[in-house]
């Protein structure tokens, strides 16, 4: 399995932000939409970086409250790992775990295509589990 056939079931719809938008609006964003990570794109097509919520905590932790008004692209991770419609499934799930990491921008050609989470991959391999073993039932079943 492959993540363009996981972003064919949930579909390719990516919540960004501009980088100067405010941590305050990335916070109502992540909120609204109920993520845990914004991709950081100007035109909405390329990948300037990723902001978390692990990386507002940390920055929270060491600027406090008013680390609201600040730019979006003051915290955001700038060196994206991304991936590709035709990586598999235990190629990302490998990578996000040796990397400790919970989300993937997909992009094809240049262009941001989607996003994929490290639930996804697990919801995926899950899906895929239940219908081997219902396979396998069926097989013995007949037999």
């Amino acid at each position: 399995m492959n993540v363009e056939t996981i972003l064919r079931n949930k579909g390719s719809r990516v919540a960004t932000i501009r980088p100067g938008s405010t941590i305050a609006e990335a916070v109502e964003t992540l909120n609204r939409e109920r993520i845990g990570a914004i991709v950081v794109s100007e035109d909405g097509e390329s990948v300037d970086g990723i902001l978390s919520e692990r990386d507002i905590v940390i920055a929270l932790a060491d600027g406090g409250a008013e680390l609201l008004s600040r730019g979006v692209d003051e915290i955001m991770t700038r060196n994206v790992v991304t991936c590709a419609p035709g990586d598999t499934v235990q190629e990302l799930m490998a990578e996000m775990t040796n990397r400790r990491m919970r989300h993937l921008p997909v992009v094809s050609n240049g262009r941001l295509c989607g996003i994929v989470s490290i639930g996804d991959l697990v919801k995926n391999r899950l899906d895929e589990v239940e219908f081997e073993a219902k396979s396998l039932r069926s097989f013995i079943a007949s037999a």
